[in-house]
């Protein structure tokens, strides 16, 4: 990196910490005069249910009669909870009100995933209690949630690297891959040093992010830069056109030039406006898990989740989000929850199972977060139950199956998906070992279609622990 560039890096740190100070602050001295607000950010990776989640906890909340485990529900603090206009105006809304209707309709069907950021407000009517709770009148909690792709979040990472060191990891860790086939003899076929040619670089970048697509159908989460992946508008641009290079004399005016700058370029105006005007200004953080999916997929994948869940921790600024501590080092995420989705997809009986695979994929990282000052917590859920149990003979016992319907075809099958391990570490120790496959055989997984629904008056969406994962989040500011 140039002289230059740090200094103008530097610089906008040092401007952004300002402005985040100041909102800080501005927001500090107003809370004694307006209604509190909490922002719950919501993130996962591919596949991980990001979409359904917000759009059941929401339902649940709205309607909460399978909320048991929410303790201000049971103790019955919360009179009413409605949707309000979001506070960021310059946001896109997220459309609840079509993802519910894709969840319960008639013929339901999952909805759209997560391809930008979005916000939606719900506002919260609390009746206090304690002594004073008549006096004082019910209360309102704007809960703020904001929906963006994980893979944004992975790309964080990238602001402590430079072009140099994030190419040689990048063609350390595909050196073995398949699906990096392709890209690979395009850079081998490239010449670094030579002038820049940008039909050469397209192609170079191209290639690199078909091989991005492919590793992320394959169960890989190391899928960065993010927006390679969810362009948007930046589809075609040059700060979207660049790709690993061997290291090597990068001389002005030559390819490798040119791609480290153009990386740069990507972390100054897409990595970190997203860190600014989104993921700093965050207080509650929910990280969703396909962990089943990784472990259908094989030990590299396992692997590959585990590093993902490190390297996602360590982009966050965990803390506690006291009012001196707001006012001189900027806004903390205070609690962070780590959550094993389609708990559905495992009898209840296997449940403890699965949870002790999450606790082991993110005890690395959680143990960074308390030491830092936030609180954590690791379980299994379901946002959506889109299954039943059963038990099934099979060679004189019986099996711990679930039910439902395949969403390629409709039909109804039930699911065995192997039996967990009671201890984690035989699953992820032959997975940083480097195992190509599983010693016990391999974990069966399929992709249920949501079931048609009649619900009660009152009762929102079935789920697993959905109300469990709300205490947690949000339990002490009700």
């Amino acid at each position: 990196m140039s002289r230059g560039t740090g200094v103008t890096g530097l610089a906008a740190d040092v401007a952004d910490g300002v402005l985040r100070g100041a909102e800080t602050l501005g927001g500090a001295l107003a809370s004694p005069f307006a209604a509190p607000s909490l922002r719950l950010g919501v993130t996962g990776l591919a596949r991980a249910g990001k979409t359904v989640f917000i759009t059941s906890l929401v339902a649940n909340l709205i309607n909460r009669g399978r909320m048991s485990q929410l303790s201000a529900h049971q103790d019955g603090r919360i009179e009413a909870a409605y949707l309000q206009p979001q506070p960021d105006d310059t946001v896109p809304r997220f459309d609840f009100e079509n993802h519910l209707a894709a969840l319960t309709g008639p013929e339901p069907h999952w909805p759209d995933s997560t391809r930008a950021v979005s916000e939606l407000r719900l506002s919260l009517r609390i009746r206090p209690s304690g002594l004073f709770g008549g006096v004082t009148g019910p209360r309102i909690l704007h809960l703020d949630i904001i929906d963006y792709p994980g893979e944004w979040l992975l790309d964080l990472s990238l602001m402590d690297k430079d072009y140099a060191s994030w190419s040689a990891d990048v063609l350390r860790r595909i050196e073995t891959r398949e699906e990096a086939k392709a890209f690979k003899a395009a850079v081998k076929a490239a010449s670094p040093a030579e002038a820049h040619d940008e039909p050469v670089a397209q192609g170079l970048a191209a290639a690199f992010a078909d091989y991005l697509q492919s590793a992320r159908k394959a169960g890989y989460y190391d899928c960065t830069p993010g927006r390679f992946l969810l362009p948007g508008d930046l589809a075609g641009s040059p700060v979207l056109t660049f790709a690993p290079l061997p290291s090597g004399e990068a001389l002005r005016g030559s390819l490798a030039r040119e791609m480290a700058r153009r990386f740069e370029a990507y972390k100054a105006q897409v990595v970190r406006p997203f860190f600014r005007d989104h993921f700093s200004r965050i207080d509650r953080q929910v990280v969703l898990v396909d962990a089943l999916g990784a472990l259908h997929s094989g030990p590299p994948a396992m692997e590959d989740l585990r590093r993902a869940m490190t390297d996602i921790l360590s982009t966050f600024r965990p803390g506690s989000n006291r009012f001196l501590s707001q006012l001189l080092r900027g806004k903390r995420v205070e609690k962070i929850l780590f959550a094993a989705t389609k708990a559905d997809h495992l009898h209840h009986l296997q449940h403890p199972q699965l949870t002790a695979i999450i606790e082991a994929l993110t005890a690395e990282a959680r143990d960074r977060a308390q030491f830092a000052g936030a609180e954590t917590a690791a379980l299994s859920l379901a946002a959506l139950r889109a299954t039943t149990e059963e038990m099934r003979p099979h060679d004189g016992t019986e099996l711990p199956c679930v039910r439902g319907i395949l969403a390629e075809n409709g039909k109804t099958a039930a699911l065995y998906p192997g039996r967990l391990p009671e201890d984690p570490r035989h699953l992820l120790t032959p997975a940083r070992q480097g195992a190509e496959n599983w010693l016990d055989g391999s974990y069966a997984s399929m992709r249920f279609a949501p079931q048609p629904l009649t619900l009660k008056p009152g009762d929102g969406p079935p789920h697993i622990r959905l109300d469990r994962a709300a205490e947690f989040l949000i339990g002490d500011r009700l």
